[in-house]
This record gives C-alpha cells, structure tokens and sequence, in this order.
C-alpha cells in the first residue's frame, strides 16, 4: 500500500467532517477517489503514492495524509465543484494551518512567499476560467487591508532558505545560468509589452505560468543573488498577473496577486518595485471606488520608497496620489500633486541611472493621461463642474495625441479616447463626445479588456441619458449594440 499515503493521525481521531462533507457531494465511491489521486500523482511524479480504499476510510476517520496527498485532494475536489477547494477546506493540516487563502494578511518570509505564490497560480492555472476563484476569495479594504500592507516597511530578520520541494520535479535540478535568468527577465518585459499593445484578457494566463515556473526555481537551492533575482522576477510577474486580472475584472484575484507581489519584492529587497506594486493596488482602489483606501497605499509607497526611487517613478507615484484626492473631492491637495508630478517628470531626463522596465510605460503621454483624468474625476466629484472639465481637457487632448503614434500602447490610447469623449460631455458637447466614442469603440475591437469595454459602455450610457435626441449619440448606442464584445475573456 505504501507508507507515504499516510501521516500522524489527530490527537483524539475524530472524523474529518469537513472532507467528509465534500466526498459525500463529490458521489465519489471511496475507490475512485483513490483511483483518482494515485493517478494525479504518477502525472506529478510521486510514484511512491499508492493509496486505496482502507487508506481513504483513514482520511475520513480523521488521518492527515502526508504530502503530496492533500495538494491532490485539494485540486481533485477544485476541479469537482469549479471552485478553488483549499487544503484547509478540506480539514487537513490542522495541526499547522497556513495563513487564510482568501486574506492579505501573510507572513512576511520567503519560504511562505513561494508557498503561496506557487499555491495561488497553479489554483489559478488548474481551473483556467473566469472567475475562477468563485466565493472563496473576497476583496479586502480599510484596516483589513492597510495595515498588513504597512508591515513592508518593517526589516525582517533572515529567513531560512525554503527546503527543496517533496515532489520531484520534472526539470533537473541545479543552479539557474546567467543566460537562463536573462531570459526570464527578458521574457517578462516580453509579456509586457503584450498587456500594453493587447489588454490583459489575451496572455493572462502565460504570465501565470510563468509565474508558476519562477515559484518552482525558489524552491531550488541557487546562490544568494540568483534567489533574489528570482523573487524580483516574481514579484514583476504577479504584479503582472494582478494587472492582467483587474483589466478583465477579477478583482479579488487581481488583490491577492498584487499583494504577493509586495511579498516577493521586500525578499527581493527592490523598494522601488513594492511602491510600484502598491501604485496599482492604489489605482485598484480608485476604480473600486475607496479612494481614501487609495490615497493610504501611496502614502505608503511613497515612503517607503523616498529615498530611491527615479525621478520618474516618485512623479507617477505624484500623479496617483493626484487621482486619489480628485476622487475624495479634494482639489486643493490634488492640483498641489499634479504639479509635483510635473516637476518631478522634468527631472527624469536628467537621472543618471536607466529606469526598470516596469516604470518605461510612465512617458509624457501618460502623465497628461492621469493628470487629465485627475481633473475630470474633480469635475465628476464636483457635480459636472465645467471649470475643472475645462482644465482636463488640454491635457487630455495632449495624451491622446501621444498615444496615436504610440502601437506599443492601445489600451492606453482607448482609455483616453474614452476620457476625451466624457470631457466632452461634461462640457456639454454630445457630437464631439460621441466622435471620441466611436474612436474608442474601434480601438477597443484590438484590445482584450474588459476595463476599457465597461469605461466606453458608462460612457455611451451617459450620453445616451444626457442626450438621447442627438443623432450622433443615437448613432453612437447602435454602433455599440453592434460592435462592442459583451465581454473580454480571461484566459
């Protein structure tokens, strides 16, 4: 039978109830249950697996199986129900339960990072769908999420280096080359440059991954500098992953990613990558509406990194800072932080050091797009103020002419297409809004993300409420039944 199917049995051996509840909806028979896990772990290459129908009765009753056995349970009984059915669902590891899979309030070490990171994207990668956490993962906010974010500030004392994973895996072991490493960093820049030109809806799931992969290598013993080479390539890629999944509108997935993200960039000791990550954990906030949520996260950023981040990075981080006061009606204190990130984008030019790729997207075009977009949510917050319409609307003409002659970033484009026309209407002006509609729409057919789809459907809402009797809006609620995807596909 094997010894390795089983483990220490409980204290008192009382039945697993939780397992028991989710055998008995799975109509599962006891042997194909273990049919089932023996060949999930002969396709991971744990052939010392054998487990049959007594050993499952033990599970029941109470046993806690060794590993990899309840990694199994747990993707056997994910893919049973579409849903993600954790270990801790199903009863097992009681003895030494790991941090809540739904929470953002993690241990701040690097084997625990890796565990997670490598926990949440094969989850990910296993069930492949929209959506696919379903209710088992919720957002969090407030003090539930700020302040276990503010722990990236405090220095963590060395942490053991993380065993060598149990399961033998299929790559051969040994220390990542030079040219190997170059090209996981190479290839990340590569899977960027596709989120900017295609939406995040296209290559999720390869960042994904990628990601996985990256999670695997740290489970491996390399040098000091490779290992944290390796978390900076993680981080990069679950900030990825996290951008991928808010563009399509899966949110909570996008929060957890981005706070492993922070986890793996304070172990690869790159603050100016935390403030980056938590710039979009920021813009998160803002388009979920808690922009004091927000405006805390840049704070943090912008602290955490003030001693060395770019200049180009401190004026997007400006420039976020700016759209989180807009947004808590605050204009004083968001024109004050507009200008900062104006003054603070001139010195870029003049900083001796090449910037990271993941700040290259923060050019000219898109410190007119957020300062634009600052001003028009002013005028939103504002009850349709036309004066602060008016201040968008130079900067934001300015950012869509930019971004027509850049290819590398449609999105970006669209977004501010779309940003244009609702200036426009603001300002009272439905036939040059719906021009920039219809712009909007026809960029729109080449990017796979659901954010820009849902931004021009408000859009043409609006317009359609404000001016309903115009013939290019009437035009403009046609073209979209027409040609506007219902929805971008997260894949």
């Amino acid at each position: 039978m094997g010894g390795s199917g089983g483990g220490g049995v409980n204290a008192e051996k009382r039945p697993n109830e939780l397992l028991g509840s989710w055998f008995a909806r799975s109509g599962w028979s006891k042997g194909e249950l273990a049919r089932q896990v023996n060949r999930r772990a002969r396709q991971v290459g744990a052939s010392h697996v054998s487990t049959d129908t007594s050993r499952v009765r033990r599970w029941l009753d109470g046993e806690n199986p060794r590993e990899p056995i309840p990694k199994i349970l747990s993707e056997l009984f994910s893919e049973r129900f579409g849903c993600v059915v954790s270990i801790e669902d199903l009863g097992l590891r009681a003895a030494r339960q790991s941090p809540s899979a739904t929470g953002v309030d993690l241990p701040w070490t690097g084997p625990q990072t890796v565990a997670l990171l490598g926990e949440f994207s094969r989850s990910d990668l296993m069930l492949a769908r929209r959506g696919f956490l379903g209710t088992s993962l919720a957002l969090s906010a407030g003090p539930a999420l700020i302040e276990p974010m503010q722990r990236w500030l405090v220095p963590a004392p060395p942490a053991p280096r993380p065993e060598p994973a149990s399961v033998p895996s299929t790559r051969s072991r040994g220390r990542l080359s030079r040219p190997e490493l170059e090209l996981l960093e190479s290839t990340t820049v590569m899977f960027r440059q596709w989120d900017a030109q295609c939406g995040g809806g296209l290559r999720r799931k390869a960042v994904v991954g990628q990601l996985h992969e990256v999670t695997d290598l740290l489970q491996e013993p390399q040098p000091e500098t490779t290992t944290r080479k390796l978390f900076k390539v993680a981080a990069e890629l679950a900030e990825l992953a996290g951008w991928m999944s808010y563009d399509v509108g899966l949110q909570p997935t996008a929060q957890k990613y981005f706070v492993l993200a922070l986890h793996a960039a304070k172990e690869a000791g790159d603050r100016p990558l935390g403030s980056y990550v938590l710039s979009s954990m920021s813009r998160q906030m803002i388009h979920l509406g808690r922009p004091d949520d927000a405006l805390e996260l840049i704070h943090l950023a912008q602290y955490g990194s003030r001693d060395c981040a770019s200049p180009r990075t401190q004026s997007m981080l400006y420039a976020m800072e700016a759209r989180a006061y807009a947004n808590m009606g605050r204009p004083g204190k968001c024109k004050r932080a507009v200008r900062m990130a104006e003054d603070t984008f001139a010195e870029a030019e003049d900083w001796d050091e090449p910037d990271p790729d993941w700040i290259r997207f923060f050019s000219e075009a898109e410190l007119y797009a957020e300062n634009s977009h600052s001003f028009r949510d002013l005028a939103y917050v504002a009850g349709r103020s036309p004066a602060y319409a008016s201040l968008a609307d130079p900067l934001m003409r300015r950012a869509v002419e930019l971004f027509a002659q850049d290819p590398e970033h449609q999105r970006s484009y669209a977004l501010n297409l779309i940003g244009m026309a609702s200036v426009h209407l603001l300002q009272r002006e439905p036939e040059q809004g719906a021009a920039f509609a219809g712009r909007a729409m026809t960029v729109a057919k080449n990017v796979r993300s659901e954010r820009v789809n849902t931004r021009i459907r408000k859009t043409v809402d609006t317009a359609a409420r404000d001016f309903g009797d115009i013939t290019e809006v009437v035009d403009l609620t046609d073209k979209l039944a027409v040609e506007l995807p219902e929805a971008a596909e997260a894949v």
